[in-house]
């Protein structure tokens, strides 16, 4: 059966290596492994969001949606080291690969958790609010995977927070930007390189109304 990134627990033969993410202000190496998303070189689109997303807030608590290794969580981390950092993902072995690099770069605020395991989240972590979030997203789950995956984790985006998000036109970056403006989530695409666009959104616009609520 084919293995995919998304695989709660991958099956392929360990592959270990390392890959360097060399930014204007970080430089993190970190450890990699077959089974999981780009693992010989961290991909261009993660290097495109990085280079062009504004400063993540200084507080509060800061999202990373699909993590991987963790080069995103952990470059927001290291901007943001007052803030606490989460990092959530399907694939256990990635998750593994992210908390020993967190560790291996003497990152401390950085945290990661399965999303399809809620039994150690008693405090509600993965309920939020986030201040915001930053994702490389899962597109090759498909678009019906895809967009419950977005709909969960902006909901739970604080007042006037931003997800910046970032996907290849080939892999369908403009069709998701139509998706968002749609569903309630303004979106601005506010770079373009090498054919990846950075997006941003927020959370919805009009949250949904608890059950028994009523319009006035």
């Amino acid at each position: 059966m084919a293995q995919h990134y998304f695989d709660p627990e991958p099956g392929a033969a360990h592959r270990p290596g390392t890959v360097d993410l060399v930014l204007p202000d970080l430089h993190l190496r970190l450890g990699t492994d077959s089974g999981v998303f780009s693992p010989d070189q961290v991909d261009l689109g993660t290097r495109i969001l990085l280079d062009t997303v504004p400063p993540p807030p200084p507080r509060g608590r800061l999202l990373d949606v699909g993590c991987g290794y963790g080069p995103i969580a952990l470059a927001m981390a290291r901007r943001a080291p007052a803030a606490a950092v989460l990092g959530v993902d399907v694939n256990t072995r990635a998750l593994d690969l992210a908390r020993a690099n967190a560790a291996a770069n003497g990152i401390a605020n950085a945290r990661f958790a399965a999303v399809t395991d809620t039994s150690d989240d008693s405090d509600g972590e993965l309920d939020g609010p986030f201040d915001a979030l930053w994702s490389n997203p899962p597109i090759r789950v498909g678009k019906a995977a895809l967009h419950t995956l977005l709909r969960t984790w902006l909901a739970r985006l604080s007042p006037g927070a931003h997800a910046h998000l970032v996907v290849h036109r080939h892999l369908g970056a403009d069709s998701l930007h139509r998706w968002l403006d749609a569903h309630g989530h303004p979106a601005e695409r506010v770079a373009s390189r090498s054919g990846y666009r950075v997006l941003r959104t927020g959370a919805p616009e009009h949250p949904p109304r608890p059950p028994g609520a009523t319009c006035r």
